[in-house]
């Protein structure tokens, strides 16, 4: 499928997936969506054969240097990974790790249910792999990630912009995602945001109506710690540092044999637990006061042919010299292109060739 992109060229929608994976400067990249971050047991153990994992801003995850991409497909289809050959990039779909647990709006059900729904509709495969869904559980933490369609307890958002629609729900989302493909046209918008009065015309069509001004969701960054269940069990979010699950982190994951969680963040979320692991020694960082805590990048080199630096290890070496976690987000890039980059206030130390520029968002 070819888009035109804003400036007059045409090119393809070169999104990765397991199927269509990128030929990043080690390998090939490919990239599996977890619609909700959810993810078993049995799934972790079988990307933990493929040496570790990185993990997306949209809580998916992607493997590197894949040596046989038809095998991994394969693979990733036996493991429950690959539902859809045709809808596998655009299952894009986060939602709050805690899924209601606290606020009482279950959205597990809700993922799954619009997972399902939209792998059901052929047209909906036309989908830009950019296009995202968000179902926000009410405590926010989604609502701020400027999902081009966001189903709320109360409504929807469009774009990030509050709508008021009685009995919004999965059906509405699909709804939402077919006028934008009516709506889009040849203009080559891959987003809501980049459709020119994209939010309103798909309120039209849903016949929603614009809520209330408020102060917009600014969502949250990565977070370590505990939080007790109103059940008396617990959640446990642990920070993966730089994205970069290991295998060795994959299997003791799986072990625990706990619902698990990926998020937009790129921390795992430990649900429903009546205990605390053990997690020393593993890598993952659960306390909220580590500078890991506060600090992404994006591949760098070598594994990204465009990048100027090294900036996994420069982030890594910068890290272990700070006490605590920075009061702003750290986001580290090795080109402009500045992939991965965080919503919101960020510090960005951006590679230029000669050290790094640092600026604020």
């Amino acid at each position: 499928m070819s888009i035109a992109d804003f400036s007059g060229r045409v090119r393809p929608d070169a999104c990765p997936g397991a199927l269509q994976t990128h030929a990043a400067a080690d390998g090939p990249l490919a990239r599996i969506r977890v619609p909700g971050g959810a993810i078993s047991p049995a799934q972790l153990r079988e990307l933990a054969a493929f040496g570790g994992v990185e993990l997306t801003s949209r809580a998916n995850v992607q493997v590197r240097a894949v040596a046989d991409p038809a095998a991994f497909a394969e693979r990733m289809a036996a493991a429950g990974l690959l539902p859809s050959a045709t809808h596998e990039r655009i299952r894009n779909i986060v939602a709050s790790p805690l899924g209601g647990r606290l606020t009482g709006f279950a959205t597990e059900p809700l993922v799954t249910a619009l997972d399902h729904a939209l792998c059901a509709r052929p047209d909906l495969a036309e989908l830009p792999g950019r296009f995202l869904f968000a179902v926000d559980d009410g405590t926010g933490d989604v609502a701020g990630l400027g999902a081009d369609v966001t189903l709320v307890k109360d409504g929807l958002l469009l774009a990030g912009r509050p709508y008021v629609l009685p009995g919004a729900g999965v059906v509405t989302m699909i709804e939402a995602a077919a006028a934008f493909l009516a709506e889009r046209g040849d203009t080559g918008a891959w987003r809501v945001a980049e459709l020119p009065g994209g939010p309103e015309r798909l309120a039209a069509h849903l016949a929603a109506r614009p809520a209330a001004a408020g102060s917009p969701a600014e969502g949250r960054g990565a977070a370590a710690g505990v939080t007790r269940l109103p059940d008396g069990r617990l959640a446990l979010e642990a920070v993966v540092p730089l994205g970069r699950l290991t295998a060795a982190q994959a299997r003791l994951l799986a072990e625990l044999d706990v619902p698990v969680r990926l998020t937009p963040w790129r921390t795992v979320v430990l649900l429903d637990l009546g205990h605390l692991p053990d997690l020393a020694g593993s890598g993952l960082v659960t306390d909220p006061d580590s500078p890991w805590a506060g600090v992404s990048a994006c591949t760098g080199s070598p594994g990204c042919a465009k990048s100027l630096a090294d900036v996994q290890g420069d982030a890594a070496r910068w890290v272990a010299a700070q006490p605590h976690r920075p009061a702003l987000p750290v986001h580290w890039a090795g080109c402009e292109r500045r992939c991965g980059l965080p919503r919101g206030r960020v510090v960005e130390m951006v590679a230029t060739g000669d050290g790094y520029q640092e600026r604020q968002k």
